[in-house]
């Protein structure tokens, strides 16, 4: 049976992660609104789908690490993939808009962790 872990419960790597998933998830969406108004590019149905499965793949991850899900390796394996797709889109459309670059460095800092976090149960 899981269950919702405390903070104490909770080991660094899985807070850092945590943190990350919930960090990317916020810049994504908040690029999303941004994007939405620039039009144009930004408001490709290609990029806005990155920005929308990236901010879902975090809440997901994110999510089944607080409640201890057994699954929290493979969400975090989803949750890497996406976040690095997200941030090659911001990369490519706004290499010169802050907004982008700080989305695409939050989604790399969130693939990175969730990336180690799936790995380690191949351990």
């Amino acid at each position: 049976m899981t269950h919702h872990l405390t903070a104490e419960h909770l080991s660094s790597e899985l807070r850092e992660c945590i943190e990350n998933c919930s960090d990317c998830h916020d810049a994504c969406m908040s690029t999303l609104a941004h994007c939405l108004t620039l039009g144009g590019e930004h408001a490709s149905p290609e990029h806005v789908r990155a920005l929308l499965d990236c901010a879902q793949a975090c809440d997901m991850s994110r999510d089944f690490m607080l409640r201890g899900s057994e699954l929290h390796h493979a969400a975090c394996g989803v949750c890497a993939e996406s976040c690095e797709r997200c941030a090659e889109s911001c990369e490519r459309i706004g290499p010169d808009d802050e907004v982008m670059r700080s989305c695409a460095e939050a989604c790399r800092r969130c693939a990175e962790t969730c990336r180690a976090m799936a790995g380690a149960a191949l351990r």
